[in-house]
């Protein structure tokens, strides 16, 4: 298996990952997010797949993150609670992990790549894995903060969230 092969194959399995947790989540707002994510490594699936097979491709700045911001401003309503089932955070957790691995694959892909179509293709890919990752960060954060955080007159300030 090649590079790039291995490359479609991990958005697949991503894609895969994503789905089933939007089944898992069918009763609340993270469904959206999960059905969002599912269709962004699908898009990427495509691209790989149409460049290995040598067939023309364009980018597409992918919009779903507008769409995922009004998700999270809808679960500030939320409790943590709500949304955090027994292994709910693990969930993200594994997420952070998958966005990571592609992360680092498309980095070692750019490093060998030596045609510029590659090189556009993997920063392109690079990016969009980084604001997957960004999101499973905020999410990380949002459920762990309220067992974090102290609010007491001695700490100071603290940021909002």
């Amino acid at each position: 298996m090649n590079a790039l092969e291995l490359a479609i194959e991990m958005e697949r399995e991503g894609r895969q990952y994503y789905l089933d947790q939007a089944e898992i989540n069918k009763d609340n707002e993270l469904s959206k997010v999960f059905l969002l994510l599912a269709d962004s490594e699908k898009e990427h699936e495509d691209l790989l797949r149409k460049r290995l097979n040598k067939e023309e491709y364009a980018f597409k700045e992918d919009q779903s993150f507008i769409s995922i911001k009004s998700v999270f401003n809808g679960l500030k309503e939320y409790e943590a609670s709500d949304i955090r089932k027994a292994s709910q955070l693990d969930v993200y957790r594994l997420a952070l992990d998958i966005e990571e691995k592609s992360i680092d694959h498309y980095q070692k892909m750019l490093e060998d790549a030596t045609e510029d179509k590659d090189k556009e293709l993997f920063k392109f890919l690079i990016k969009e894995e980084k604001q997957h990752m960004n999101l499973f960060d905020k999410l990380v954060e949002m459920l762990t903060r309220p067992d974090e955080w102290v609010e007491s007159p001695e700490f100071g300030l603290r940021e909002d969230y």
